[in-house]
């Protein structure tokens, strides 16, 4: 039996390396989060797994509510740490290219895409091993998430991340065999009309 699983990547959050872990949303975000609700609330979801960070919480919790779940936090879901918190890039874009070319590479004090990865498929695996053949909603950040989707298939790339929006929504359908028969987009970015 199938498991369909929603990567919900967390809404629009105003940047703070030294609150990685407890930044809110931003009033754009919130705004954004109650549009993730209103899309998902038709997709019969039966649990709801996040990020430990806050603002990734926030994305899904009024899904939580509509659908009268509870969040059930994974640490393993959190963003990666692409280097130590007081490290500084020139050009953190091109510090973020360098660990998609080289999946090994780590920036000191930061994680490799290849421990990211091992990291969030040894927690999506876990979700798809307790919550088979249900529709799991996963609260989510676009590195490990770009990470994570790698496994799957290399098209999952920088480009890919860079293509990704805050918020997104990308629907997974993963067979018993723990392969990735089924994939969608399920969010479609609204410019703000100024």
């Amino acid at each position: 039996m199938n498991t369909e699983i929603y990567f919900v990547r967390h809404a629009h959050s105003v940047f703070s390396l030294e609150n990685e872990e407890t930044r809110e949303l931003s009033e754009k975000g919130w705004q954004d989060a109650q549009r993730i609700t209103e899309i998902m609330a038709n997709e019969g979801i039966d649990h709801i797994v996040s990020s430990s960070y806050l603002r990734a919480r926030q994305t899904v919790e009024g899904l939580a509510e509509l659908m009268n779940v509870k969040i059930e936090l994974d640490n393993r879901f959190r963003e990666r740490d692409l280097a130590a918190r007081d490290y500084r890039f020139e050009d953190p874009l091109e510090a973020m290219k360098k660990v998609f070319k080289d999946p090994h590479f780590r920036h000191p004090g930061g994680e490799s895409n290849h421990e990211v990865q091992e990291r969030g498929i040894s927690a999506l695996k876990d979700v798809v091993s307790n919550y088979q053949g249900k529709k799991v909603a996963i609260g989510i950040h676009g590195n490990i998430m770009t990470c994570t989707l790698s496994y799957f298939d290399e098209k999952f790339d920088f480009d890919f991340w860079e293509k990704t929006t805050k918020p997104d929504i990308y629907k997974l359908t993963i067979d018993p065999d723990f392969q990735l028969v089924g994939f969608e987009r399920l969010w479609e970015p609204c410019e703000t009309l100024l």
